[in-house]
């Protein structure tokens, strides 16, 4: 009898780690696809709201816009998460931000850092294509390297740098070939050029600020969401500073001129962005995430050639079969320890 009862909890047993282990299985899926989804969509979605027919909205304005609601999201989140009544959820809101103002200043610098990549990636993707700012786009996976080694004294190991020269190698090619889209020739204002030095300089940004992050992350006892809490405060009114820059368009055409459904979905869409990589970074390895990412440039550059007459050619299919190896051959750390080029950032 014993025996028997000793033979059932052995199955029960094994029946539960199948389960978590499907459960597992299920979540790292759900992480490659939204990853994936989350990379593509946006890309493809700026580059329509930048080149659509009708009233062009003003980039500085949307990219405010996306700070409120990135707050409200992480306010619901913290309130859910912790399961407190809603007097307890003010006392901590109060007691992190309020009454350690020195604590909060930490996050001026990536707060305003964001704000100025996020309308930097507007400029972007006003003047490339959506296949070619999905590609160069990925140099911030170097530049996450460069100031991972300079601010966080991590080390890189050999077949890592192998990797961020092929990586660079294949942005040069996508660069430098000779593909067109649509887009290019009914607005023949854009500039190939001011949207590789606008991508280069997010890049640089995004680098720095999701290191910089990273470090006063690990450097204090709060939670993730209530360091996007924090940024959001502080990004709020820095991003309205930096919207004054198109004062002039704001005052004649108005805060929200040229919005419709499509720009509301789309501010929700970078709202989210970053905090669906925050979600889902728990569960999808190196791997999964480099995957993700690769898939996320052929999805780019297959929806260019259907809905923008993206035309690929074969130089630059080489050179994004490189950025594509590159994110691999970085990815593989066969447990070592390497950069965490996923940082969490507001994107």
């Amino acid at each position: 009898m014993t025996e028997e009862k000793t033979e059932i909890q052995l199955e029960v047993q094994v029946e539960n780690m199948q389960s978590i282990q499907q459960k597992r299985n299920s979540l790292k899926l759900i992480a490659l696809v939204t990853l994936t989804l989350q990379n593509a969509i946006v890309a493809l979605s700026m580059r329509y709201a930048r080149t659509r027919a009708g009233d062009m909205f003003i980039a500085s304005t949307a990219v405010f816009m996306a700070e409120p609601v990135k707050l409200i999201v992480c306010l619901v989140l913290v309130y859910r998460t912790e399961s407190i009544s809603w007097k307890h959820f003010i006392s901590i809101l109060d007691k992190t931000i309020i009454k350690q103002p020195m604590d909060t200043l930490k996050v001026c610098i990536p707060s305003l850092v964001y704000v100025i990549q996020n309308n930097l990636l507007y400029v972007s993707t006003s003047n490339l294509d959506a296949a070619t700012y999905q590609v160069t786009y990925q140099l911030k996976i170097f530049t996450t390297a460069l100031f991972s080694v300079l601010i966080l004294k991590r080390k890189l190991l050999r077949h890592q740098w192998i990797a961020l020269a092929v990586l660079i190698t294949g942005v040069v090619l996508v660069q430098l070939n000779n593909s067109t889209d649509k887009t290019q020739k009914t607005h023949p204002e854009q500039n190939r050029w001011i949207g590789l030095l606008s991508a280069l300089v997010a890049c640089f940004l995004s680098g720095f600020a999701g290191v910089y992050f990273e470090k006063i992350l690990k450097g204090a006892e709060i939670s993730i969401w209530m360091r996007n809490i924090q940024l959001s405060f502080v990004s709020i009114p820095l991003g309205f500073i930096v919207s004054l820059k198109d004062w002039t368009n704001i005052s004649n055409k108005g805060f929200f001129y040229g919005y419709d459904l499509y720009i509301v979905y789309l501010i929700c869409l970078q709202a989210a962005g970053g905090l669906i990589v925050a979600m889902v970074v728990k569960y999808a390895d190196n791997i999964l995430k480099g995957f993700a990412t690769s898939l996320a440039i052929v999805v780019a550059c297959v929806f260019s050639m259907y809905f923008f007459d993206f035309t690929i050619s074969i130089q630059f299919v080489v050179g994004t079969f490189l950025v594509m190896l590159s994110i691999f051959l970085y990815s593989y750390t066969k447990g070592n320890k390497s950069p965490n080029l996923n940082t969490i950032q507001k994107a």
